[in-house]
């Protein structure tokens, strides 16, 4: 998770396109999926974004699979159920169990706006550090306690991921979990201590925090401007991806 959010996000090839933009496309992909009445418009969000993280952003095409593979299996699953519950004139009907064509049509609906929302989400988390999103929040007119606060508890997740991943490193190399009872053991031993060393670890970041003149503000800036070239694609997407929505609305559901 800590490369995850952090190094991809600082290292990526789209680095350098302005946070403001990126994080304009993503939230203009995603109303545009939940807006569309048709699979087509999602998945042509989903092949632009997914184009641009890999081929641009230079992220590696496994890691993005991997990324994507989880909550497309939560979203077959739902589509599933919907379509099996859905009313309608059944196409195959075997017992308790019927699949109609509205039914087919909504499961299908349901999992395209699933890989694109995904893919914006993971076109802005993959391409943006956190710092240039709540500089951008905090530009936004948002409350400083509310970015401040929102930046504190995302630093205090991996303060607990780094204890947790010590202590157990530790349990591991002393066969903490060889088996059953020792696995649950080691984990109720986990949790005991994990509490307590975080504790430990946000005192000693404040700490910190104060030896450098920390005084309730975090001075946040934006690194990049909006340069022509990147507005001028980022229009050209925002306006494809909005004929195709207004085409599809104005013929009614594929």
């Amino acid at each position: 998770m800590h490369r995850l959010l952090d190094d991809y996000a600082h290292e990526n090839g789209l680095r350098g396109v302005s946070p403001k933009l990126k994080l304009a496309i993503g939230a203009f992909s995603i109303i545009a999926c939940i807006a569309s009445p048709t699979p087509a418009v999602p998945l042509a969000v989903s092949a632009c974004l997914s184009a641009a993280v890999i081929a641009l952003a230079r992220i590696p095409w496994k890691l993005y699979i991997g990324l994507t593979a989880m909550p497309l299996s939560f979203a077959l699953l739902s589509a599933s159920v919907v379509a099996l519950l859905s009313p309608g004139e059944a196409l195959v009907s075997t017992g308790a169990l019927r699949l109609s064509q509205e039914g087919v049509a909504l499961g299908l609906l349901l999992v395209s706006r699933t890989i694109g929302g995904t893919s914006s989400l993971f076109f802005m988390a993959l391409t943006t550090p956190m710092t240039e999103i709540f500089a951008i929040l905090g530009s936004m007119g948002l409350p400083e306690s509310l970015v401040e606060l929102s930046m504190l508890i995302y630093r205090y997740i991996f303060v607990l991921l780094d204890e947790a991943m010590m202590v157990r490193s530790a349990q591991e190399m002393r066969m903490g979990y060889s088996g059953i009872r020792s696995s649950i053991g080691s984990f109720a031993m986990l949790a005991s201590v994990l509490f307590i060393r975080a504790w430990e670890r946000g005192e000693r970041l404040m700490l910190a925090m104060d030896s450098r003149c920390y005084s309730g503000r975090m001075p946040l800036v934006e690194s990049h401007s909006v340069r022509p070239d990147h507005l001028v694609v980022s229009v050209i997407y925002i306006l494809s991806i909005t004929a195709l929505l207004l085409a599809f609305i104005r013929g009614g559901p594929a």
